[in-house]
């Protein structure tokens, strides 16, 4: 590998932010395209090119500054992308992957061509759609949409069929798909790292709670029994094995109850249920993804201690993105605290995250949310 490398990222969130923070470690050069000035990614980068995600005349300029193409959002242009790759720029995750995975139908359809379990799930093209999936699937249902729903966004509950109007309005003018109701007893993720040979590795399964849609709180390992832990790693190594490109993968699943795992959704990039590896891993999820989408050997995934449970912070209301009590919170034994310098605020936003690490759940969860009380933003 020769120095400088150049390394282009398409999206400038937290994500961004700290997948730059892991490039600068390795000493590459970080370009992000973002259109928020100023973006958290922006703020650690190189540079920054200040345009939307889609645009693809951002995208080609992306190109001029960098060896290594990757994003942190399913907003990229794929298309854009792709030219990309055929002028010899590499690309990772492929095109290709992201193409499946942002349309959520799609998604579907290539879980279910691969034989990997999911919820039942249906196109919807007209009302009489949802009103078969009704009888196949029984109610409640779930009401999705294909593009762009993400921590609740885009989803529409189907409690009964006279529930049915209400739900398509609330998704009008929006591509739609409806899925069986799970009814789960806990929520896994396990991320998942490809090399650019194709060789899998994968982090340890996780628990995540969420509240509102949105997730809360990430336990690791997950507090369930062997072969629920195994089963939900095969299933995710199976999941990212039959994807293309390289880069680091996040896969949520459910445990429903009667201890069936189901693949919910795949993340074709670092994910939120992966932030406990930056003090919780040998490494973390963001060098992993810089590592294996430049050709370099894996990190150790192994765990750092026994337990270690992140929590969120998300915003309380509209206003500045400062906090107010990190000092407080900074004094509790085994913490740490990331903020991500968003601006501005507002409710559930994610502005930042807390990790504790120790040899018991109950006290990590403990410290956590005191920690999180001491803070607001």
């Amino acid at each position: 590998m020769n120095y400088p490398v150049r390394i282009g990222i398409v999206g400038g969130g937290q994500l961004g932010k700290m997948l730059t923070q892991a490039a600068k470690k390795l000493g590459f050069y970080v370009t992000v395209i973002d259109p928020t000035p100023h973006s958290p990614a922006g703020q650690v980068a190189d540079k920054q090119i200040v345009a939307d995600f889609k645009d693809p005349k951002a995208i080609r300029e992306l190109g001029k500054y960098s060896d290594f193409i990757t994003f942190e959002i399913e907003l990229a242009n794929d298309k854009a992308l792709y030219t990309l790759m055929k002028k010899g720029k590499i690309v990772n995750p492929a095109p290709s992957t992201l193409g499946i995975i942002r349309d959520k139908l799609k998604q579907k359809k290539f879980l279910k061509k691969h034989k990997i379990p999911t919820a039942r799930f249906l196109n919807v093209s007209f009302k009489k759609d949802i009103l078969i999936g009704g009888k196949s699937f029984g109610y409640p249902l779930m009401l999705k949409a294909r593009h762009g729903a993400y921590d609740g966004r885009g989803n529409a509950i189907i409690k009964k069929e006279t529930d049915i109007d209400r739900g398509l309005e609330k998704l009008k003018d929006r591509e739609l798909y409806v899925e069986e109701f799970v009814v789960f007893s806990k929520e896994l993720a396990v991320m998942v790292a490809r090399s650019i040979k194709g060789e899998v590795i994968s982090y340890p399964t996780v628990q995540t709670i969420h509240k509102d849609n949105i997730c809360d709180t990430v336990i690791a390992p997950a507090p369930i029994v062997t072969k629920q832990y195994v089963k939900a790693q095969k299933l995710a190594r199976k999941v990212v094995e039959n994807l293309e490109g390289s880069g680091v993968f996040g896969v949520e699943m459910f445990l429903d109850k009667k201890n069936n795992i189901l693949v919910n959704e795949i993340a074709p990039r670092v994910h939120n249920s992966g932030h406990y590896t930056i003090e919780g891993s040998v490494t973390s999820q963001f060098e992993q993804h810089i590592r294996t989408i430049t050709g370099l050997p894996f990190g150790s995934t192994d765990l750092t201690s026994k337990v270690i449970v992140m929590k969120n912070i998300l915003g309380e209301k509209n206003g500045k993105g400062t906090p107010v009590g990190i000092e407080k919170a900074l004094s509790i034994h085994g913490v740490s605290i990331h903020i991500y310098g968003k601006r501005e605020s507002r409710p559930n936003r994610k502005m930042g995250h807390i990790t504790a690490v120790g040899d018991d759940v109950k006290k990590c969860l403990k410290k956590v949310n005191k920690a999180r009380k001491m803070i607001t933003i």
